[in-house]
């Protein structure tokens, strides 16, 4: 097995209810920005593509790559 890395766009969302809802995006694209994360959170929230057990998303609160290695042991 060889070496891996991942990486995984988490964007972090306020609820109605007072809770935050992660929805994460694998193997999003090199060199996204902050507005470009911004701008699609912006959209899901219009557009109210998801909601959750404590209500819909209302509040774009944070987005965040998150970098997963992985080196096997020899």
């Amino acid at each position: 097995m060889a070496d891996t890395n991942t990486k995984t766009l988490e964007m972090i969302f306020g609820t109605e209810g007072g809770k935050e809802v992660t929805v994460a995006v694998k193997d999003p694209k090199d060199g996204l920005t902050l507005a470009e994360a911004q701008s699609v959170m912006a959209t899901i929230i219009a557009k109210n593509v998801f909601s959750s057990t404590s209500g819909d998303l209302v509040t774009a609160k944070e987005a965040q790559i998150r970098q997963l290695a992985i080196t096997e042991l020899a």
